[in-house]
């Protein structure tokens, strides 16, 4: 069916929680289904979707309160934060994602280009400004790294060829077995794109065989993805970073829009998305393909989700945690002061030196460009251990008793301490009880 012509943004609380926040039920589950998701991240999301589109029933299974993974927002000390990917690159009309979130939306997405330059890195005392438009992008680096030229333009030439190649990965997950095999042993694989040599490549070595430079080689590295450049692959992460050439964008009503305008896509071919069900093991059968799912506690069995087969065994599903490390977040609420943080402008990177990609990466400060009357607000992110929290793993939410709640304060008020170095004059402007996610 064609797109509808965007529709009023809603942000009444309630409105917006009877379509994120619909919790798991027997009674919820559609009959019959075509397939099951698990996770509700836009991921999941966009492709339960795109079945839905093709006429498919689909089921959404997500373990939080709420639908969106890294799309979903939540309120603080009586603001709204959003805290996960908060500007995108390459929404250019046409372009490949921006017709893919046409589709799972509906087209209710309305994207607003980000002032120019959209970022700032600071590392040490020197700064640099990020530039939208892949000529502007370029001009500004080159002007900052005036001996740096020919390694500036043969990243922008990866970037290219990463990007337009990227579909090739994909495809070779989709792939069977033997065919894959096959690829692998004969060495195939880079002589049909250099992408596949480049995704076998981490992002900081792809830097590092680029210049010596360290602050370009940050520069180049700044934006990842929840795993640090030195353990991310090199093709997602350049080809991430090619977006910044075309500008950055953000969506009317951020990131939670995603989902809130998916779910009823998914909905309307008799499906659901529904939350607070975290999934413990996925059933298969002998010959390897999924019967159900398991959670804990397990809901009544419907259509074969019943406690037939077997859990993937570890080989096959992977680890008890997958990423060793994960993104640590403050949020920042600012009285008094009801312009933009300075610099006006959406990001400001600030590094203290150039271990980016180890746990220690200091805090990213963002700022917010549309706060609630006389406030702003700062997300400061910054890399984290899995082990530093591993002791309360299984824990509920909000019930991992004073401990814990002392330990992630003591962390929050040290970043926040670095992030009042870069932004002074907010030292007597921010309230107690500073807010984390």
């Amino acid at each position: 069916p064609p797109l509808e012509p965007p529709r009023p943004l809603v942000t009444d609380q309630r409105a917006r929680g009877r379509v994120l926040k619909q919790g798991f039920s027997a009674q919820r589950v559609p009959d019959p289904l075509d397939a099951v998701v698990i996770g509700s991240g836009v991921g999941g999301l966009a492709v339960a979707a795109t079945l839905a589109k093709a006429g498919r029933r689909v089921l959404v299974l997500e373990q939080h309160d709420q639908a969106g993974g890294r799309c979903h927002t939540f309120q603080q000390h009586g603001i709204e934060f959003d805290v996960g990917i908060h500007y995108v690159g390459q929404l250019h009309e046409g372009s490949l994602l921006r017709v893919a979130l046409d589709q799972v939306t509906d087209g209710q997405l309305c994207w607003h280009r980000l002032p120019d330059p959209y970022d700032e890195v600071t590392l040490g005392p020197r700064r640099y400004l990020l530039r939208s438009g892949k000529v502007a992008f370029v001009t500004a680096l080159e002007e900052q790294f005036p001996a740096e030229k020919a390694a500036i333009r043969e990243f922008m030439r990866l970037s290219k060829v990463a990007s337009r190649h990227a579909a090739l990965l994909a495809l070779l997950k989709l792939s069977p077995r033997w065919l894959v095999t096959l690829l692998l042993r004969s060495g195939l694989l880079p002589r049909l794109s250099p992408v596949f040599r480049m995704a076998t490549t981490s992002h900081s070595q792809a830097a590092a065989q680029l210049t010596a430079n360290p602050d370009l080689r940050a520069l180049f590295g700044y934006l990842f993805y929840g795993q640090g450049p030195s353990r991310q692959g090199g093709a997602v992460a350049i080809a991430g970073a090619a977006g910044g050439g075309g500008g950055r964008c953000c969506s009317r009503g951020w990131r939670f829009e995603v989902a809130f305008h998916a779910v009823p896509v998914i909905e309307r071919a008799g499906g659901a998305v529904l939350v607070r069900a975290p999934v413990t093991r996925v059933l298969v059968s002998a010959a390897g393909t999924a019967l159900g799912e398991l959670r804990d506690p397990p809901p009544t069995p419907t259509r074969g989700m019943g406690t037939r087969g077997s859990a993937i065994p570890a080989a096959r599903g992977g680890h008890g945690h997958c990423h060793r490390h994960g993104v640590g977040i403050v949020t920042v609420t600012a009285t008094g002061w009801a312009r933009p943080l300075s610099p006006p402008r959406d990001g400001h990177c600030h590094c203290h030196h150039h271990g980016v990609g180890t746990a220690t990466v200091p805090p990213r400060a963002v700022s917010r460009l549309s706060p609630p009357p006389g406030r702003s607000c700062m997300t400061i992110l910054t890399m984290a251990r899995y082990e530093w929290f591993e002791e309360w793993a299984g824990s509920r939410p909000r019930h991992r008793g004073p401990e814990y709640q002392r330990y992630k304060m003591d962390i929050a008020q040290r970043l926040l301490d670095r992030a009042l170095l870069r932004f002074p004059h907010l030292r007597d402007k921010v309230p107690p009880g500073t807010g984390w996610s």
